[in-house]
């Protein structure tokens, strides 16, 4: 059975996208001035990964707005 999400349930993905989207913008920004090359990969990775789970949880997001 398809259907669509409840307002709590979008709500909630919202936040779960804003939240992941200001930690990977903190990230990339202290990538930048930190000196230690461990923490600066550490860093890196998040951004890389952040941004792929961004990228799915839209997607997903997406299939599901336009089932009826």
């Amino acid at each position: 059975m398809k259907t669509k999400f409840a307002l709590h349930e979008a709500l909630e993905a919202h936040e779960l996208l804003n939240f992941k989207n200001l930690s990977i913008t903190k990230s990339f920004t202290m990538s930048g001035l930190v000196q230690d090359e461990q923490l600066k990969t550490i860093l890196n990775q998040e951004v890389e990964f952040g941004t792929k789970f961004i990228h799915q949880l839209q997607n997903f997001l997406t299939d599901r707005s336009n089932e009826a």
